[in-house]
């Protein structure tokens, strides 16, 4: 496979009332192809936040995706507005060019951000960390490329961090924009 400049075709999921945003670096072919977040029938991204929030029915469409995270104060979106990428290879990203966060953190109640992953984290601190935002929080990439961490595993130690975040974020007063 070749390196392809490739765009984000989809915006950020957010409102007012979003509290923890969760990044991603780049969406992979297959979420590029449905147009939405992880896509790809592997990734264990929509299960392991089902099971952290207690979603009992499993989640299909893009509608319900969206009205589930914004129904739990989270925001979702990818560090990443463009570059060149082999295929949905983290490691083969390049030329790099970050989206704004300012679109999320200027209008929204963000108090926590969780990076999905380690690659996603280091492009954050690389490309978008300012001064009076939230340090990220680093957590398993639930990426079918992260084999080392199962399912159970995962959603532990996402259920853990989520938890405790949504906890603090609730009981914390609300920020003037």
């Amino acid at each position: 496979m070749e390196y392809e400049h490739v765009s984000h075709t989809f915006g950020p999921v957010f409102d007012e009332r979003s509290q923890i945003l969760i990044l991603g670096s780049f969406p992979s072919v297959k979420s590029r192809e449905q147009n939405f977040y992880y896509g790809h029938p592997q990734n264990r991204f929509w299960r392991v936040l089902s099971a952290v929030c207690g979603q009992k029915e499993p989640l299909f469409s893009i509608e319900e995706k969206k009205a589930f995270l914004l129904q739990n104060g989270i925001a979702l979106w990818d560090v990443i507005e463009s570059c060149d990428i082999v295929g949905s290879s983290d490691s083969s990203i390049k030329n790099v060019v970050p989206n704004d966060m300012d679109v999320i953190l200027n209008h929204a109640d963000i108090r926590k951000i969780i990076a999905n992953g380690d690659k996603a984290y280091r492009l954050y601190l690389k490309y978008c960390k300012r001064e009076g935002r939230p340090e990220p929080v680093k957590l398993p990439s639930t990426s079918p490329a992260n084999a080392a961490t199962g399912l159970d595993r995962l959603t532990e130690i996402w259920s853990r961090e989520l938890g405790v975040l949504k906890r603090c974020a609730d009981r914390a007063p609300r920020q003037k924009h």
